[in-house]
């Protein structure tokens, strides 16, 4: 079990801490004794019962302490996932041709390559495999995945410059990031973007020309798995079936306007 520690007050602007402190002082003691164990379970069901009773801590077995991350604030960021080939970005343009003044891109490291046309900085943030290991050892991602032997990662830092600007923070990421995302206490908006079919996706990356025989291959292997999960009762907020782009975009805009008030 993770928990991540607020140190907070509760309704009658009572300092909680030293209540926590206080507990877990008595935890630490009984847990270097056997006999002890029937009561340090019990003193654990108490901890959460004063964690969710004064906000002290934010607990699930779940968390996961390497991505926990400072309180933010500003509007909930907008998470976007599906398969490469969905259509997500097209969507997003369309998008921000009337609304990109409310909304900013946090840009995601990874190490593969630039491709053409690919800036780094704006497209992503192009950085080697020493280096992406160096900023994960250092706890600087909110998450971070893995595909077809490239790393990808959304930094902390990343997000903070949106959201403290006041902008909607938008996070295109995959299924393995957005696992990683749900893990944290940041509350965010989440759409899953997918195509009608196995085969129509294949035509849309075969017609970009920007995957290889290899890289496509690997694409549709995953899709799948990615739609599986998409599809999954309580993992997205929304999911757009993108088969014509006016109905799709007409979804997320519909959507957007219910969550942000800055959207109408």
């Amino acid at each position: 079990m993770g928990c991540a520690a607020l140190d907070t007050a509760n309704d009658d602007g009572l300092v909680t801490s030293d209540l926590w402190d206080t507990a877990l002082a008595e935890l630490m003691m009984i847990m270097s004794l056997e006999s002890g164990k029937l009561l340090m379970e019990m003193l654990l069901a108490q901890l959460m019962i004063i964690g969710e009773e004064y906000h002290i801590f934010n607990c699930s077995q779940e968390a996961d302490l390497t991505n926990s991350i400072s309180i933010m604030t500003g509007p909930a960021p907008l998470v976007l996932c599906g398969p490469s080939g969905a259509g997500k970005s097209t969507l997003l343009k369309k998008m921000m041709e009337k609304y990109k003044q409310h909304f900013g891109f946090s840009v995601s490291h990874t190490t593969r390559a630039a491709r053409p046309g690919e800036e780094n900085g704006i497209a992503y943030n192009f950085v080697s495999k020493e280096d992406m290991h160096k900023a994960i050892a250092n706890d600087e991602f909110i998450e971070h995945a893995t595909f077809a032997g490239n790393m990808y990662g959304t930094s902390k830092a990343a997000i903070e410059t949106v959201m403290e600007k006041g902008m909607i923070c938008i996070l295109d990421i995959d299924v393995q990031g957005v696992i990683s995302m749900k893990k944290t206490s940041l509350k965010s908006n989440y759409i899953f973007i997918m195509p009608p079919t196995i085969e129509i996706l294949e035509e849309r990356l075969k017609a970009r020309g920007t995957e290889t025989e290899e890289s496509l291959k690997k694409r549709l292997n995953v899709a799948p798995k990615d739609m599986e999960y998409g599809k999954a009762d309580g993992n997205f907020d929304l999911i757009i079936v993108n088969n014509d782009l006016d109905t799709a975009y007409k979804n997320l805009l519909d959507f957007l306007k219910e969550k942000y008030t800055e959207i109408q």
